[in-house]
């Protein structure tokens, strides 16, 4: 679920938006079109989103507009996701199906998922319908209050889990209680930010 970048995929490399495209500004969340011609630099490609590096500060493209970072960056973005998608199968549904969605959700500015960040405070899975559909319930927190990209990651993790065959619906609802701490990142994603 998550797109990680190909081992071709140089980040250093300069880009130049070849159309006017529209992306949220990190971390405001802010929607701005970002005019053909802008240099940019793919910062991090996670989550079936890229954040992108311009003189303007940090944005973050959807899937829907990679196009404008090129053909090149689009084909190799593209086979990122197809191979992430390709590992998800048809798995039974479980809580830990769950989880695995939401951990193809990322903070656009850090590259840990929303699970490792311990960003999830709570998960509640509804019995089955007679359709054997599932109502799904997330609290969630942020790094920081301030955040304006929460909606957004949270609509992610929604996406991400009602993208699941056996989910009627999901509610992921942003919380402030406990307070987030670096405490609370997992072992994994301390190690993927080079914190053990």
């Amino acid at each position: 679920m998550g797109v990680v970048l190909t081992a071709g995929m140089n980040f250093n490399e300069e880009l130049t938006l070849i159309r006017d495209t529209e992306a949220t500004i990190i971390p405001a969340g802010e929607v701005k079109t970002l005019p053909a011609g802008t240099r940019a630099v793919i910062s991090q490609a996670l989550g079936g989103t890229v954040t992108i590096r311009t003189d303007a500060g940090l944005f973050r493209l959807s899937g829907q507009d990679w196009d404008a970072l090129g053909a090149a960056a689009q084909a190799q973005l593209d086979a990122a996701a197809r191979d992430a998608e390709a590992g998800v199968g048809d798995a039974p549904f479980s809580e830990a199906l769950v989880w695995e969605a939401m951990r193809g959700c990322f903070d656009p500015e850090i590259p840990v998922n929303i699970v490792d960040l311990g960003l999830i405070y709570d998960l509640q899975i509804g019995e089955p319908d007679a359709a054997g559909q599932h109502v799904v319930k997330v609290k969630m927190t942020l790094t920081a209050q301030g955040c304006g990209m929460g909606p957004v990651i949270a609509e992610d993790a929604k996406k991400n889990i009602e993208a699941l065959s056996a989910v009627a619906s999901a509610e992921v609802d942003i919380v402030w209680d406990p307070p987030w701490t670096p405490h609370m990142i997992s072992g994994a994603g301390r190690e993927k930010l080079g914190l053990e």
